[in-house]
């Protein structure tokens, strides 16, 4: 049995694509993945399954939720090693990583687009682009900032789910617990 984390994109934010927890927790369960647990709201949810396709867990998940709730929603998934792997090789110094954000891609980025990309800055804003993940802090925060998931998305032409440290720090610490 393997442990894999899901990250799912754009629900329960702003009243857009309502997602319960529990509701969706119980889905995947009767969707053949086990030991479900999910981390508020923003949808994380850890796992496990025999199934070693990657790819077969995120349509498993995406069709369930298509068909349950009525609307498809970007899934990532990704072992607990990869992700760590991630969070560890941030680039940014420990104060500077401890508010910090990872947009982690969904697949590698055309080099081109990371080139041109990584030619843009804003005042206040720093990024760093990698093959699975872009980095970025801002001292003023990520509310604001022009940098942000959609901004990535749109430079990149690739889908992006971002969390912070805290979220990914808590999700490699249960991914530890049920695996």
């Amino acid at each position: 049995m393997n442990t894999y984390i899901a990250l799912l994109r754009g629900i329960n934010v702003s009243g857009q694509k309502k997602v319960p927890m529990a509701e969706l927790r119980e889905l995947l369960s009767k969707s053949g993945l086990e030991n479900v647990q999910t981390y508020i709201q923003s949808g994380n949810v850890i796992f496990q399954s025999s199934e070693k396709s990657i790819k077969a867990l995120e349509n498993n998940i995406q069709k369930s939720i298509l068909d349950h709730f009525g609307f498809e929603v970007p899934v990532l998934v990704r072992t607990p090693k990869e992700l760590k792997i991630i969070f560890d090789t941030c680039p940014f110094p420990e104060t500077n990583k401890e508010n910090s954000y990872f947009s982690i891609l969904h697949v590698v980025p055309d080099v081109n687009l990371i080139i041109e990309t990584q030619e843009i800055q804003y005042p206040n804003e720093e990024f760093v682009i990698t093959d699975d993940c872009v980095y970025f802090y801002s001292p003023v925060g990520y509310g604001k900032a022009k940098c942000n998931n959609n901004f990535f998305e749109r430079k990149l032409k690739v889908s992006v789910t971002t969390r912070n440290y805290k979220t990914m720090l808590k999700l490699l610490s249960l991914s530890t617990e049920i695996g």
